[in-house]
């Protein structure tokens, strides 16, 4: 048995530090809470910019050739569509072949059932990835398409898209600064300046392409 003097020597825990170490441990997992949130944030961002610019692409190069709004809003739609389900399934294989490697990799590690229904619930959800993807990507793709719909005049149109799309561009861009740390101002001018190429050699193309009577 321990002497007296042993038991008066051992060290003693004091209730602040324990206090201490709760309140670190409590800041660490809200980091990480905040760190994920912000994967999606960035995520749902990016696919949102992706809708947007595609779609816009596309209207204004359909609309370089066929300049009726009919034709230009069913563009629009079409992108819309396929650029949802191209997005969502894209992200269902991805996440589902993320997903498969760490369930396979937690099955060569023997863990136990409760560990391994632990881990599951921290992987992502293929599901969830997909419809976040494709709801993303369609929001961005509206702003175009309301801003062509109740326009009939031609150039009056292809001004109110590129005006919608731009200031778009500058929000999403500068919301992706925000989650990424990165500068605002320099992000956002690099967002509408890609845009505005995408849009134009777009446009210039088809329109090129229209002229050859191809």
């Amino acid at each position: 048995m321990a002497s007296a003097n042993q038991i008066h020597d051992l060290p003693s825990v004091k209730p602040l530090d324990i206090e201490q170490q709760t309140q670190e441990a409590a800041q660490e997992i809200k980091v990480l809470d905040y760190a994920k949130r912000a994967q999606w944030l960035r995520a749902a961002v990016l696919g949102a910019n992706d809708g947007l610019l595609s779609t816009a692409s596309l209207m204004m190069g359909v609309g370089a050739v066929k300049k009726d709004v009919k034709t230009m809003i069913l563009t629009g739609i079409a992108g819309l569509v396929a650029g949802a389900c191209s997005m969502a399934i894209g992200e269902l294989v991805s996440v589902y072949s993320q997903y498969d490697i760490e369930m396979a990799q937690m099955k060569r590690e023997d863990m136990g059932a409760e560990e391994l229904d632990a881990g599951k619930e921290k992987l992502p959800n293929p599901w969830q990835a997909a419809g976040a993807s494709a709801l993303a990507f369609a929001v961005g793709a509206l702003v175009p398409l309301l801003g062509a719909a109740f326009v009939k005049d031609y150039a009056v149109r292809v001004g109110v898209v590129i005006a919608v799309v731009s200031l778009a561009l500058l929000a999403f861009g500068g919301l992706g600064a925000l989650l990424g740390k990165a500068p605002a101002v320099k992000s956002s001018l690099r967002v509408l300046i890609g845009g505005w190429l995408a849009m134009g050699l777009t446009y210039g193309l088809t329109k090129l392409v229209g002229s050859a009577g191809l």
